[in-house]
């Protein structure tokens, strides 16, 4: 198939569904399905010729043809006996998405904090009505983008989380995101995640296949920090070499709200990550930070959104990439600071390493700067090893090949240590460590042991 094929296929499949959908939700939800369905007509699939997806790889995604249902693809065995998390003396609440839905058999959370609410998305709608249409959709429906259209159309599931004024959840929870079966399935996932005034929230997202399908996931996440609130977001990217991955992230901060954002990607096909950042009060700040590994013809493209509305906010982003053997990479990241945004703080940073001539990383920061009073920076650097590094390593006895592992490690540090979940770091940087030593061959996290390298 080719991008216009798959373009009128989805076409096909919303009319297809539209009255099992209209069904089984109220009038302002389809309502919004409706409106995002006009948006896709209008837009499309985002390809080369989209300066925003032109190193994607979106026409190789497309290339395959997928399996798509409404029909639930919940696991028949228990997904719980496959997932045990080795990350040691962590202790999260953890909850399953089974192919993009809220896993049936998720083990009660015990001890959750009062007044907290986890739930599928599905349920949110129902159970949870006013609170779910006074903040679904609300950010990303900003968005031009044709796959964020695409999920707002299909997704029907995904994972709910509130956390009301003045509360601190007690735990962190970590979100699981398996994907398991036969064929080649194309999921939509759908994640809203409010974190109200003075509150906390600490979350984990882990993603995780199964299986060798040709899956293609399209995930949008909202993500809302009220006033005074704080947000930690981690995200890890584990997919097989054949995964096409499409995953947008909208948050909105409000007045003293935190936002810390981390989204590291080990392993995967093609994955594209958009991340969508609006300071919309003042004194907010928003930390977003990304790390990257790549080889053999793996793909990874960051594509970020800072826009800076109002006065006194700061926004930090570092993104660092380390591209080996034939990998592509692509970071395009963009700062709007507005007309009224005066005293904003804003720094970006892009920092790639190439291990070989084949490898190839294309990078494009971006400062607009509509106000006078303001102190911003933006920088990236494509490069190779530190020659004279190798050279002292070298001269103190370490071998060719640990020399460059310390060098590569040193060089993702710099994003391990923002991530401030003590145990999470350690795993992470163990993980890290296998990669680079190419021994990352088995996915750590589950008991099926299916081979991502082939």
């Amino acid at each position: 198939m080719d991008i216009q094929q798959t373009f009128e296929k989805y076409i096909k499949i919303f009319e297809a569904h539209s009255p099992q959908l209209k069904a089984a939700e109220s009038e302002l939800v389809f309502e919004t399905r409706l409106k995002a369905f006009e948006k896709f007509k209008k837009y499309g699939i985002p390809d080369h010729k989209d300066e925003n997806y032109k190193y994607a790889g979106i026409s190789e995604i497309c290339s395959q043809d997928y399996e798509f249902s409404l029909d639930s693809r919940n696991a028949l065995v228990d997904l719980n006996a496959y997932f045990q998390c080795e990350v040691e003396d962590m202790d999260t609440h953890v909850v399953l998405l089974s192919n993009g839905e809220y896993y049936q058999n998720n083990k009660p959370i015990e001890s959750l904090t009062p007044g907290v609410i986890v739930c599928g998305l599905k349920e949110a709608k129902l159970k949870h009505k006013d609170i779910f249409e006074k903040y679904y959709n609300q950010y990303a429906s900003e968005s031009d983008d044709g796959f964020v259209a695409l999920n707002t159309m299909l997704a029907d599931d995904g994972l709910f989380i509130y956390v009301p004024k003045n509360t601190k959840v007690n735990k962190t929870i970590q979100l699981v995101n398996l994907t398991h079966g036969f064929g080649n399935k194309n999921i939509f996932k759908r994640n809203l995640f409010i974190a109200d005034k003075n509150s906390e929230l600490s979350l984990v997202i882990c993603d995780h296949t199964l299986n060798n399908s040709n899956n293609f996931v399209i995930d949008v996440t909202e993500s809302y920090a009220g006033e005074n609130a704080n947000l930690q977001y981690h995200a890890l990217q584990n997919e097989p070499n054949k995964s096409g991955v499409i995953n947008s992230h909208f948050i909105k901060l409000d007045r003293y709200s935190r936002v810390n954002s981390h989204v590291l990607s080990l392993h995967g096909g093609i994955i594209r990550n958009n991340l969508f950042t609006k300071l919309a009060g003042e004194f907010a700040e928003a930390n977003l930070y990304g790390l990257n590994l790549t080889d053999r013809e793996q793909r990874i493209d960051n594509f970020t959104f800072i826009d800076h509305l109002v006065p006194n906010c700061t926004s930090n982003e570092l993104y660092k990439g380390i591209l080996d053997e034939q990998a592509k990479g692509a970071f395009a990241g963009r700062i709007i600071v507005r007309k009224d945004a005066q005293k904003t703080l804003a720094y970006q940073t892009n920092r790639n390493l190439c291990l070989t001539p084949e490898a190839k990383m294309r990078t494009k920061p971006q400062l607009e700067i509509y106000a006078d009073d303001v102190k911003c920076s933006h920088g990236a650097t494509v490069g190779q090893l530190d020659e004279s590094a190798m050279f002292y390593l070298r001269q103190r006895g370490i071998n060719s090949k640990e020399a460059r592992l310390m060098l590569m490690f040193a060089f993702a540090n710099d994003i391990l240590l923002k991530i401030n979940i003590d145990p999470l770091r350690e795993r992470v940087a163990g993980l890290i460590n296998a990669r680079l030593r190419g021994e990352f061959s088995d996915c750590s996290h589950c008991l099926m042991n299916c081979h991502t390298k082939n």
